[in-house]
Order: C-alpha cells, then structure tokens, then sequence
C-alpha cells in the first residue's frame, strides 16, 4: 500500500502525487507501486525492496541522486507468546526532493508518524525525520526491552512452584529475542556512526541535539539488552540447579524407601527358607508370629530414625 503525504501549515495531510517535500509511504509493496515510484523518483527497484527482505542487514548505501539507509525495528512473532520478538528491516530512501519509507509490515514506528504523535515533525525536514525515526525505534526496543524483563520476572515467580517445560521454552524464546534485539542495535548503532558524518543533505540546528538523543537511547537500549541478557541467563541457570536438586531429593527420598523396605523382605526372605524350625528364633512360639513382626517394626522405626537424622528422609 503507497500513501502520500505533505507538511503544510505545519500539519501533515495525505496528497495524491508524488512532488517536492513529500513523503511516499509504502507498507508492504506489490511491484507495480515499486516501479512507480522507483520509475518516478529514479531510483533503483531492487534498492527500494530492499526492505521488504526479512533477511536483508542494517546499512546505509550512498548512491547517485539519492541515499539508501536500512535500520531494524522490533516486531511481534505471529502466534507467540508475550515478550517474543524478532526485528524486520524498515528501508528509508532520501533524495534532494523528498523521502521515501519502505517496510514490510504497518509498524507503530511510522503510525507514530501518520497519526500526528510526533512533535516537530515535518516532511520537508528529511534528515530530521530520519532522526525522529530512528528515536522512535530505540524507544520502541526500549519498551519491548521493559516488556521482555516483566515476563521473565513473571516466570522467575513460578521457581517456588512446580516447574513447566513451557517456562523452559519461553525463557528460550525471550533469551532469543534479546539476541536478535542484541545484533539489530549494533547495526543500528553503526549505520547512526554513518550518519553523523553524513553531508549531502541539510541538517538543520536542531537536527543535532536530536542525534545526540538518538545516540544515548540506542546506547541505552544495547546496555539494557546486555543486562536483561545476564538476567535471563541466570534465571536458566537457577532453573537448572532447583531442577537438578529437586531430582536428587526425590532419589534421596527412593533410596531411603528402598532401605526401609529392604529390613522387613530380608526378615521375611530368612523365615521362609526350608530350614529346621527349631534353628528359627520364636518358631515354636505362639506368639512367634507377633514377636517377629513387633521386632520387625522396631528395626523399621530405628532405621527410619538414623534417616531422618541423616537428612534423607
């Protein structure tokens, strides 16, 4: 889907050509709006989808008439669970006239943008708006970051309770995610390394306190992806030792049982051996039957005894 859309009178509207201060917006692409405004704007068609690949890396590529600058955003995975992200490539094309956005999904980053919540904002100021874009993404990490250390906080509360595989598997899933949030900053950070010594186009004064902003959110949200990163691993880790020990307790706890049950099969085993009856204590007795099983339960009460002494049961 292409829309257009043009600052005036410092409010942005959506107009119906292509001209001078706009901004083309481009939400998933078919290729006959590709070629229109690759065609238009005479730029190269594989560049502008270039953003469209999931695969394609963060990076900026100067070529003649016009800038091509790729950056990752965050991006829910379909179907998963909370706090389970992955990170698409939103391309942004400048020329000397206007600029261009391309991604492959409809992102709060440009909704941002189109719904007016961006304050200074102006289609005619283009290196400004890649600023303004960029923020937007470092906030939007930012906040997925927070999300992502709540849900492990959540899960980190289940440890005093019974263990689930699907703890396990989310735990993964958010290590994961800070992963790829991990290698999209660093590329991000490098392609903002670029632009601040980028001169083709015209900054105005403001347009570097904004860049500084930008610098110290991405610098922000790498050390928050580092320290939540360390915070789910030690979270796995201690899910392992309590599954570790909760394992060799519950083995403490069957040898003990074994133990206890071994005295009385061993007595009995003894009684029930084809030997003479008079070389069998009590087994002329009456009351041999009671006096056995009573010392019976005595050795069971004395071994149970030394075990609990013992911590193992």
């Amino acid at each position: 889907m292409m829309k257009i859309y043009r600052t005036q009178d410092k409010q942005l509207t959506r107009v119906d050509e292509i001209g001078e201060g706009c901004w083309v917006c481009l939400n998933n692409p078919d290729e006959n709006e590709a070629r229109l405004v690759a065609s238009t704007l005479d730029i190269e068609p594989a560049d502008l989808m270039a953003a469209t690949d999931p695969e394609e890396s963060a990076r900026i590529s100067l070529e003649d008439g016009y800038t091509l600058i790729i950056v990752d955003i965050p991006i829910q995975v379909p179907g998963s669970g909370e706090g389970i992200y992955s990170t698409i490539p939103l391309g942004i094309v400048l020329t000397q006239e206007l600029i261009v956005t391309v991604c492959s999904v409809d992102t709060p980053v440009i909704g941002d943008f189109t719904a007016c919540r961006v304050k200074g904002f102006s289609t005619r100021k283009k290196m400004r708006f890649v600023y303004q874009l960029l923020y937007r993404a470092a906030s939007m990490y930012q906040q997925e970051l927070r999300l992502i250390d709540r849900r492990r906080q959540a899960i980190e509360k289940n440890l005093s309770g019974d263990l689930k595989d699907s703890d396990l598997m989310e735990l993964h899933g958010l290590e994961s995610t800070l992963v790829y949030f991990a290698t999209s900053l660093r590329a991000n950070a490098t392609v903002l390394d670029r632009l601040t010594r980028y001169k083709r186009l015209e900054q105005y004064p403001d347009d570097r306190e904004l860049l500084d902003d930008v610098i110290v959110e991405i610098r922000q949200a790498i050390e928050m992806t580092s320290i939540y990163r360390d915070d789910i691993k030690g979270t796995r880790e201690l899910f392992s030792s309590i599954l570790d020990n909760r394992l060799n307790n519950a083995m403490k706890y069957l040898t003990s049982i074994t133990l206890l049950m071994a005295v009385p099969t061993v007595i009995s085993g003894l009684y029930g051996m084809n030997v003479q009856a008079e070389g069998m204590p009590f087994a002329n007795s009456t009351a041999g039957f009671a006096i056995v099983l009573g010392l019976t339960l005595a050795l069971c009460i004395f071994s149970a005894w030394v075990l609990h002494k013992k911590h193992m049961l």
